[in-house]
């Protein structure tokens, strides 16, 4: 092999020049390129920037909610009669609930829209609302139904 090298010498010589030589021209031709085309490109590139941006932002805000599909099913339930009811008449002191806000978690276990327990009570829409923010104040809930949860649990309410 290094006989090859020293038999070609020359040539060897002469292309490795032209490789370096037309490197240089390449180089010379890029920088006259960038240094004539500079503001384009920067222009381009920030255009470039902001529309990745802007995919990336509308693909997280746009991002496809989770699809809730709902099945009904038809089940038979047994019920079994229960006991008579008798209410917790110490929790019920406890909680310090008036005979109305009663009235009131009653209609609410039976499913009523506070219009429709407005209506059954002969009262305001507002007259209940006021019922049901003092009635989750005393029971210490926040919604109806935990609401009426609690009074099962605590059997003041059937």
């Amino acid at each position: 092999m290094i006989k090859a090298i020293k038999k070609h010498k020359g040539a060897i010589l002469y292309g490795s020049s032209l490789a370096l030589l037309l490197l240089l021209l390449r180089w010379l031709e890029f920088r006259f390129l960038i240094l004539s085309t500079s503001l384009d490109i920067y222009i381009g590139i920030i255009a470039i920037i902001f529309t990745a941006l802007g995919v990336w932002l509308a693909l997280k805000l746009f991002k496809p909610k989770a699809k809730t599909i709902i099945i009904e099913k038809e089940v038979e339930v047994y019920v079994t009669p229960s006991p008579q009811f008798e209410r917790n008449q110490k929790e019920l002191d406890n909680l310090n609930l008036t005979s109305r806000e009663l009235e009131v978690l009653e209609l609410m276990a039976k499913g009523m829209s506070n219009q429709e327990i407005a209506n059954e009570l002969f009262v305001s829409l507002n007259t209940i609302k006021t019922h049901s923010g003092k009635l989750f104040e005393k029971m210490e809930v926040k919604r109806r139904t935990q609401a009426v949860d609690k009074a099962k649990t605590l059997s003041i309410i059937p």
